[in-house]
């Protein structure tokens, strides 16, 4: 039926017939351009589709939109538990702890070997070889004497006491003031808890830091007392618990009285022979360790652990007689020949002494 004659069955508004004329006449121009230009296609617009370019919303802003939507359509979102950004902030405080623990964890756990000094064995030996006569103080004097006659239960308290005193402090030193201790009979340690503090000071006294060492002294026979019965810590960490014992303490005093060797004691003359000797060094260089922790740990990674106990009261003992922190006696040493330091160091006041390797 013609479109005349169609809309004019038909009644509309004048508004609606002046829309539909106009409807009518751009679909007629569209159809004339195509025709003209076939390449030329019509594009239809989905409803669905946005062509808005405007600022894309937030994701709390869109959080907040689904949110709504679901609850007006009658459901309920799954809440889920996200981390707050504030959850991972570097904190300083729990980094410094965290490392701190694992620091701990590695000095006692099992060491990485890695290659041996050159002609250690050779140096060792000549060591040994040196100190067969069994003369330094450490040989009669050291912590390793202390309580050497008691039960074993008192034994190990009186080493604990006697290595505590013994920081800074000469074997002799340490030796009579052990002995002062039995003679008063305050190798006991309800007997110390018992004493004034002041006067377990004057007792110990003149051992390096005696005032402070006698804090010490108290606080671990307290805690031996409350928490192990009387006899001292079996393990490593409970005895580096006790304040005043040090890396060094701690594993003198498990070899020792426990007879549970875990690593090396490594004081102030193992330190210094051991860089001496060329035997340590500090992670990843060649340098020089600078601390008895580091030395401990550079031996642990070569030396056999059957060395680990017998090496400190070997080397303190050639520290204490021979290889001396001041003027060493490398004419009088037998591994003068082996030592890259030999010689190296002023051996007497007059330093153009004739210097004699031995052959």
């Amino acid at each position: 039926m013609p479109l005349a004659l169609l809309l004019s069955r038909i009644r509309l508004p004048p508004a609606a017939m002046a829309s539909t004329r106009s409807a009518s006449s751009a679909r007629l121009v569209r159809a004339s351009r195509a025709e003209a230009n076939p390449v030329v296609r019509e594009v239809k617009r989905e409803s669905s589709v946005s062509f808005d370019i405007s600022k894309p919303e937030s994701p709390s802003v869109k959080r907040k939109r689904v949110k709504r939507e679901l609850e007006e359509n009658g459901e309920h979102p799954v809440k889920q538990v996200v981390p707050d950004i504030e959850d991972f902030r570097y904190d300083k405080t729990k980094a410094l702890i965290s490392s701190i623990k694992v620091e701990k964890k590695a000095r006692v756990s099992a060491v990485i070997k890695v290659g041996a000094p050159e002609n250690w064995e050779a140096v060792l030996r000549g060591i040994k070889n040196m100190r067969l006569s069994g003369q330094a103080p450490v040989d009669t004097k050291g912590c390793e004497k202390a309580g050497s006659l008691l039960p074993p239960k008192e034994r190990r308290f009186a080493v604990l006491i006697s290595t505590m005193m013994s920081s800074q402090t000469k074997d002799e030193v340490t030796h009579a003031a052990v002995e002062r201790l039995s003679e008063n009979g305050l190798l006991d340690p309800d007997a110390i808890v018992r004493t004034d503090e002041a006067m377990l000071a004057n007792l110990i006294k003149p051992v390096g830091f005696y005032q402070r060492k006698a804090q010490f002294i108290k606080e671990a026979s307290k805690i031996c007392l409350e928490r192990f019965g009387g006899d001292i810590p079996d393990s490593l960490n409970e005895l580096l618990a006790l304040r005043g014992v040090g890396p060094k303490m701690a594993h003198l005093v498990m070899s020792i009285a426990w007879k549970n060797t875990q690593g090396i004691c490594v004081d102030t003359h193992v330190h210094r022979i051991s860089n001496r000797l060329g035997w340590v060094f500090r992670e990843g260089t060649k340098q020089k360790t600078t601390t008895p922790e580091q030395t401990r740990i550079s031996l642990e990674k070569w030396l056999p652990k059957d060395e680990w106990e017998p090496i400190n009261p070997l080397l303190v003992g050639f520290g204490q007689t021979i290889c001396t922190p001041l003027r060493p006696k490398c004419d009088m040493c037998g591994i003068n020949n082996l030592c890259p330091s030999a010689f190296k160091e002023s051996s007497s006041p007059n330093p153009k002494q004739k210097k004699t390797r031995s052959p």
